[in-house]
């Protein structure tokens, strides 16, 4: 494995613990870990590295949430999000690190946005999107694009599933059941464009018993997290995340 600084080792252990926390516990951590790796690796190189190690917490949290899983919305998502997966592959081949960081920077802020909608429309966003096909395929495509690109679409399944009004324990083992599948399809396309490498395998080899520990802790701490709070605490991580993307963009280009 490539030589490490002290930064990116702390980074990576971070990054670890918080990946197995958002598998089992908040989701929309999700956008803050991929900002955060993104600091210490180029973008693209930062994906890479986080894919096998969100595979990882995706069977830990299978394992645990295997019989909470609502198969008529994962079956109604998945088409859709495989051709998200595709057009998120068709647009690796052609942008650079910079232009990536640009793309990650809009993404997460419009994800946050939409977020925020939600949460100032409530039951009226709840009451009037899930039922349509139109809305069903828009979260499905934007989810797999979201997650092709950056790891980054666990708000856009947070919207989805909660518009559904599943239950806290289902809402986790459906998600987790979309993200291993999802996840799993995305690495031949990461190892052709050579974003899965021996040095990110390794890296996610050694993460493994900190993805435990943050698996472990989601676990027994979701009951006790008021999960509006603390997602907006996130959400407003990730869109500072987002504003140092876009920025770094903006300047380089």
């Amino acid at each position: 494995m490539f030589a490490l600084s002290y930064l990116q080792i702390m980074i990576l252990i971070l990054a670890g613990i918080f990946v197995g926390f958002a598998k089992t516990g908040i989701s929309t951590m999700g956008i803050f870990n991929a900002m955060l790796v993104t600091i210490v690796f180029p973008a693209k190189m930062s994906v890479g590295i986080l894919l096998p190690m969100l595979i990882i917490g995706d069977f830990i949290a299978v394992a645990y949430y295997r019989k909470n899983v609502i198969k008529k919305h994962l079956i109604s998502l998945m088409p859709w999000a495989l051709i998200g997966v595709i057009g998120g592959y068709v647009v690796l081949l052609k942008v650079d690190n910079n232009q990536l960081k640009l793309l990650l920077g809009t993404l997460i802020c419009g994800l946050i946005v939409l977020q925020v909608l939600r949460d100032f429309m409530g039951a009226r966003f709840d009451s009037k999107f899930p039922s349509s096909m139109w809305f069903i395929a828009a979260m499905g495509i934007l989810a797999g694009f979201a997650t092709t690109i950056g790891n980054v679409s666990g708000a856009i399944i947070a919207i989805y599933l909660f518009a559904k009004q599943v239950p806290k324990q289902e809402f986790i083992g459906t998600g987790a059941w979309f993200f291993l599948l999802v996840n799993l399809v995305k690495v031949p396309f990461f190892i052709h464009l050579g974003m899965i490498t021996s040095d990110s395998l390794l890296i996610g080899i050694w993460t493994v018993p900190l993805i435990a520990i943050g698996a472990y802790a989601g676990i027994k701490l979701l009951p006790l997290i008021p999960q509006v709070y603390f997602q907006r605490l996130v959400l407003l991580l990730g869109a500072f995340g987002a504003v140092k993307l876009l920025v770094e963009g903006i300047m380089i280009n």
